[in-house]
């Protein structure tokens, strides 16, 4: 079981995913560069790897 920290702290960071998922979409709507979408979704991929651990 998680405590009501850890809960909070793993809906903290789903919100830094899906943040960073938005900014991605928004920046494809926007043109960006390759370059750019690659700096973009090297912070997804971190969001994600922090996401999977449950514990903080």
């Amino acid at each position: 079981m998680l405590s009501g920290a850890e809960v909070a702290n793993l809906q903290d960071r789903l919100f830094q995913l899906r943040c960073a998922t938005e900014d991605v979409l928004t920046a494809l709507d926007d043109g960006a560069s390759a370059a750019e979408l690659r700096t973009l979704l090297s912070h997804v991929a971190d969001a994600a790897t922090q996401a999977e651990r449950l514990r903080a």
